[in-house]
C-alpha cells in the first residue's frame, strides 16, 4: 500500500492531472470514478488506483476483476485526485489518436469545428451531446484546450472514448478540404443569416463555433458556405458555446431522422 504523498507514482499522477505537457509527452491521461473506468478500453488501461476503503468493499473487488492494480491510504488518494470527492478509483490511460480521414468516413458528416475553445467544460459538453446527436466527429484548432483536461474528461462522461476527435495545425485548409468533400459549412452569424431552423442539414455538413470570449473569428467566418442564427428572445445576446454546440447538433439529428 502507498501512505505516502511523496510517493513517486502519486507524484506522476499529480503531474498528470496538472500539466498538459507531461500528458502529451507521456502520451497518456487520468481518468477518475468508477464509470470512467468501467467504459475505457481495456487495451488503453496504463494503469489502476484504489483507495484503501474502496478496496475494502466486496463489490468494487469483483467490479476490478483480474485487473492489476495499487492501493493508495485514503489521505493519499484523495491528495492524487483533481476531484475533491473521488470514489476512489482512477487510472492512466492510453490517448486516442484519430485523423482526419476517420471523422470523414461516416456519412453523411455531421461534424463540429470548434476555433480556439478554452473552457475544458465546454469542450466535455460537446463531445459528450456530441455522441448523443450521432456526430461524425469534433475538429479542434490547434489553440483550443486539451481535449484530456481533468475536468474535460468528466465532462465527456464516457463519450471521450467513442467520439472521434481531431487537432488541426491549419484550420482554414481543414475547412477547404471539407468542402472539397461536399460538405457544407455554416456559421453562426448576425449579418445575411438565417435561422437555424429553416436550414437543411439532412446532408454533409459542419458547424463552426468560436471562442467563449470573442466568438468566431471573421477570418474563419468568410470561410462559411451559409451563416446562421439561433433566435432568441429577451437581452439575450448569445449562448454559450456547449448549449449554442448542443442545439445545432440535435436539430440536425431531428431533421436526419424525420427525413
Amino acid at each position: 500500500m502507498i501512505t505516502s504523498i511523496s510517493n513517486k507514482q502519486v507524484k506522476h499522477i499529480i503531474q498528470l492531472n496538472k500539466k498538459s505537457k507531461a500528458r502529451k509527452e507521456e502520451d497518456v491521461f487520468i481518468v477518475e470514478g468508477i464509470k470512467m473506468f468501467l467504459e475505457a478500453p481495456r487495451e488503453l488501461i496504463r494503469q489502476v488506483y484504489v483507495s484503501k476503503t474502496f478496496l475494502a468493499k466486496e463489490d468494487n473487488k469483483r467490479l476490478l476483476g483480474d485487473i492489476n492494480y495499487e492501493v493508495l491510504e485514503d489521505s493519499v488518494f484523495l491528495a492524487a485526485c483533481d476531484t475533491k470527492t473521488p470514489q476512489g478509483i482512477l487510472c492512466i490511460v492510453q490517448q486516442l489518436h484519430y485523423e482526419l480521414s476517420d471523422i470523414l468516413a461516416k456519412e453523411p458528416a455531421h461534424i463540429m469545428i470548434l476555433e480556439d475553445l478554452q473552457d475544458p467544460g465546454n469542450m466535455g459538453t460537446i463531445l459528450r451531446a456530441g455522441e448523443g446527436a450521432g456526430v461524425s466527429g469534433i475538429i479542434l484548432s490547434k489553440n483550443c484546450v486539451d481535449i484530456y483536461n481533468p475536468k474535460t474528461i468528466r465532462s465527456t462522461m464516457g463519450s471521450i472514448y467513442r467520439v472521434p476527435f481531431f487537432y488541426t495545425e491549419d484550420t482554414k485548409n481543414t475547412i477547404k478540404t471539407l468542402q472539397k468533400n461536399k460538405i457544407s459549412v455554416f456559421a453562426a452569424h448576425l449579418k445575411k443569416s438565417q435561422d437555424y431552423e429553416k436550414l437543411d442539414f439532412t446532408k454533409g455538413c459542419a458547424f463552426m463555433i468560436g471562442n467563449e470570449g470573442n466568438g468566431l473569428s471573421e477570418e474563419l467566418s468568410a470561410m462559411a458556405d451559409s451563416y446562421l442564427k439561433i433566435p432568441m428572445e429577451g437581452s439575450v445576446e448569445s449562448l454559450n458555446a456547449g448549449v449554442a454546440a448542443s442545439i445545432l447538433m440535435y436539430e440536425t439529428a431531428r431533421q436526419r431522422r424525420n427525413k
